[in-house]
């Protein structure tokens, strides 16, 4: 038996910011193994991240944390920059940034599913109903973790169980999300 994990980052972090908290990975990681009574995890994650000399902020804490999950915990981490599009308003011109990754982890999910028996979505999109289903009918355990204000309707349903990430345990959440001085 063996667990698959796909995390959707943009997702989840609508959580973290729900709890005020970041979510402690590698005792996520213990979590899963534990919930699931399995040593055999694969641990995929899925993110965007902006382009240099977009923010006033440094980035480098921030590629210094994929290079921990990747190095540091063993997940297989799939980035790419954010996609910066030019759009023309009455207010003028506006950038809008879109990074969705959900086709790359569908891709996954579906390449690597000869490898595990349960996949576990943290993710609340209603565009997964069709690869949830889709693993189900090839006789897969589906389980979904999500918020209860970021889960759609019919993925809450469609998998074989739902669990609020916010109410998990506290030994799950890490340190307190301070916002940065404007």
């Amino acid at each position: 038996m063996a667990i698959s994990v796909f995390i959707d980052a943009s997702n989840l972090w609508e959580a973290q910011k729900a709890k005020g908290k970041f979510l402690n990975y590698e005792k996520l990681l213990a979590f899963i193994k534990e919930k699931f009574k399995d040593q055999n995890v694969q641990v995929f994650y899925y993110t965007a991240y902006p382009a240099d000399g977009t923010r006033s902020y440094n980035l480098e804490g921030k590629h210094k944390f994929f290079t921990f999950l990747k190095k540091g915990l063993g997940f297989i981490v799939r980035k790419k920059e954010l996609k910066r599009i030019s759009i023309n308003t009455e207010e003028g011109e506006i950038i809008e940034e879109k990074g969705n990754m959900d086709v790359e982890l569908t891709i996954d999910a579906i390449h690597f599913s000869y490898e595990y028996d349960t996949a576990v979505f943290f993710s609340g999109d209603a565009d997964f109903l069709a690869l949830v289903t889709y693993l189900k009918r090839k006789g897969k355990k589906v389980f979904i973790f999500s918020s209860k204000n970021n889960i759609s309707r019919e993925l809450r349903t469609g998998g074989d169980g739902y669990s609020d990430i916010l109410e998990l345990e506290d030994d799950v959440w890490g340190r307190d999300i301070k916002r940065r001085p404007e």
